[in-house]
C-alpha cells in the first residue's frame, strides 16, 4: 500500500526468490508449510498503521474493564466449564479486514477477536525469510512497541514458561501434526524448547500431569499453553484421553479456555468503535430488511464454520427461537483489492498479534499475520489455482 516500495517488489520480484524464501523456513524448522505462503509482504503506510493501532486500543478498552467478566459469562457453556480461570487472556488476535469507503479513504474494519493464541513464533521467522530475500526497507518494522528480535522472544518465553523449566512446559492440540498451524509448533520448539503434544498424550495422577518424554521418563507439566478448541475436541469422542478439562489439576494455563470464549464473536456487540462494523445478537434486535448486507454468524464454531455470507429470512426462521442467542447478525464490510501483483490486485486482511503479561493492566501489539486473498473471502478454498495469496506478514511504517 506504500506505492513506490510495492512498485519495486513487484519489478524486482522472481521466482527464484520466492523458491529461495520456501526453502529459507522450511530450513529452519524442518517442516514444508501446509498452507499457501505468498509470494509478497505487504507495506502498510503510517496512517494505516495509527489507525490499526487505535482500533486494538479502542477494543482492549472494553476487554479490559472491570467487568468484561460479567460481561461476558453467557459465553461460558456449562460443559466448557474449566477450572482456575486467570484474571485475563495472555494472547488477543484482532483480524481487520483493509476496506475502502465510497470516498476512496481506506481503515481497517475489525472481522473477528479471539483470546487465543496465533502463529507467533512462525511469523517472526516469515518476516525474517523475507528481509533475507527480499529488498526490505530497515525503516519498516514487523515488530511493533520497540522490539527487537531478542526481545520479541524473551517476551514470549517469559509469557508462556513462566518460572518453570521449558520441560515442564507442554502445548498441546488435538493430534498437531494433522493441524495447518503445526509450523509455528516447530518454531516455538526451535525458540524456546518447548514441546507440542497431543491432548490424549498427557497423563493424569490424581491431580498431577505429567508426560512420557522419548525415553519413556514422567516428566511432570506445570503450565498448558492452550491451542486446543473445545467445538473440535467435542466432535472427537475417539480420541482415548486421561486428561478432562472440566477437572482440578496442579497445572498453570497459558492462555486459559475460558478466554477463547469470553473474547470471540460474542464479543463484537459489545463494541462500540468506527472501526467495528455493526454487530447484534439474533435474539436482540429486530431482524434488518437488508439482509444482504449482513454475514450470520454462529457464536460457538471456529474458522469459519457455519458463516452463511449472503443470509436470507429462510435462513433466519430455520433457527429455532431458543438458539437464537447463539448468532449475531454482523454488517458486512468491502475489502479493497489495493495490493497490486502481477495480475489481479489482492484484498488483505491484517491480524494483530497480542500479548498480555501477567500483571499488565492492558495487552500489548507485538506483531501480525497477513492474508492475501482474490477470492470472495480469505481461505484456501476462495483462492485455489491463484498466485500471489495467502499468508504473509506486514512491514509498517511507524
Amino acid at each position: 500500500m506504500i506505492s513506490h516500495l510495492r512498485s519495486a517488489f513487484n519489478q524486482s520480484f522472481t521466482e527464484e526468490k520466492y523458491q529461495s524464501l520456501l526453502n529459507t523456513i522450511e530450513r529452519h524448522v524442518n517442516y514444508r508449510a501446509s498452507f499457501k505462503i505468498s509470494e509478497t509482504p505487504i507495506f502498510i503506510p503510517k496512517q494505516l498503521t495509527e489507525q490499526l493501532l487505535q482500533a486494538c486500543s479502542e477494543l482492549t478498552d472494553v476487554i479490559s474493564q472491570p467487568n468484561f467478566k460479567e460481561l461476558s459469562q453467557a459465553s461460558i457453556l456449562p460443559d466448557h466449564f474449566v477450572p482456575n480461570e486467570t484474571a485475563h487472556t495472555a494472547f488477543l488476535c484482532v483480524d481487520f479486514g483493509i476496506c475502502q469507503d465510497e470516498e476512496g479513504n481506506i481503515s481497517p474494519q475489525l472481522i473477528e477477536i479471539q483470546g487465543f493464541p496465533s502463529l507467533f513464533f512462525y511469523q517472526h521467522l516469515c518476516a525474517t525469510a523475507y528481509r533475507k530475500h527480499f529488498d526490505i526497507p530497515e525503516n519498516l518494522n514487523h515488530l511493533f512497541g520497540g522490539y527487537t528480535a531478542e526481545t520479541y522472544t524473551e517476551t514470549l518465553r517469559e509469557l508462556i514458561l513462566g518460572d518453570a523449566r521449558a520441560e515442564n512446559v507442554v502445548l498441546i492440540d488435538i493430534e498437531p501434526r494433522k493441524q495447518n498451524t503445526q509450523i509455528d509448533f516447530w518454531a516455538m520448539k526451535k525458540a524456546i524448547g518447548v514441546r507440542t503434544l497431543c491432548v490424549s498424550d498427557l497423563k493424569v495422577d490424581g491431580r498431577d500431569v505429567f508426560y512420557l518424554d522419548e525415553n519413556g521418563k514422567k516428566i511432570g507439566v506445570e503450565r498448558i499453553y492452550n491451542r486446543v478448541i473445545f467445538d473440535e475436541l467435542l466432535k472427537r469422542p475417539d480420541l482415548k484421553r486421561e486428561f478432562y478439562f472440566p477437572n482440578e489439576y496442579n497445572v498453570e494455563w497459558v492462555g486459559h479456555p475460558h478466554w477463547f470464549a469470553r473474547v470471540s464473536k460474542h464479543t463484537l456487540p459489545l463494541f462500540n468503535s468506527s472501526f467495528v462494523p455493526d454487530s447484534f445478537y439474533l435474539n436482540e434486535n429486530e431482524i434488518p430488511e437488508d439482509l444482504a448486507n449482513y454475514v450470520l454468524k454462529p457464536l460457538y464454531s471456529f474458522s469459519g464454520q457455519g458463516v452463511i455470507m449472503n443470509p436470507t429470512k429462510a435462513d433466519i426462521d430455520a433457527i429455532p427461537e431458543n438458539q437464537r442467542d447463539n448468532f449475531i447478525l454482523q454488517k458486512k464490510v468491502s475489502y479493497a483489492p489495493i495490493i497490486q501483483t502481477l495480475d489481479e490486485p489482492a484484498k488483505a486482511e491484517v491480524r494483530l498479534l497480542m500479548a498480555w503479561k501477567k500483571d499488565a493492566p492492558r495487552p500489548e501489539v507485538l506483531t501480525s499475520l497477513v492474508r492475501l486473498s482474490k477470492g470472495e473471502m480469505v481461505g484456501v478454498r476462495y483462492n485455489m489455482g491463484k498466485t500471489w495469496v495467502g499468508g504473509s506478514i506486514g512491514f509498517f511504517e511507524m
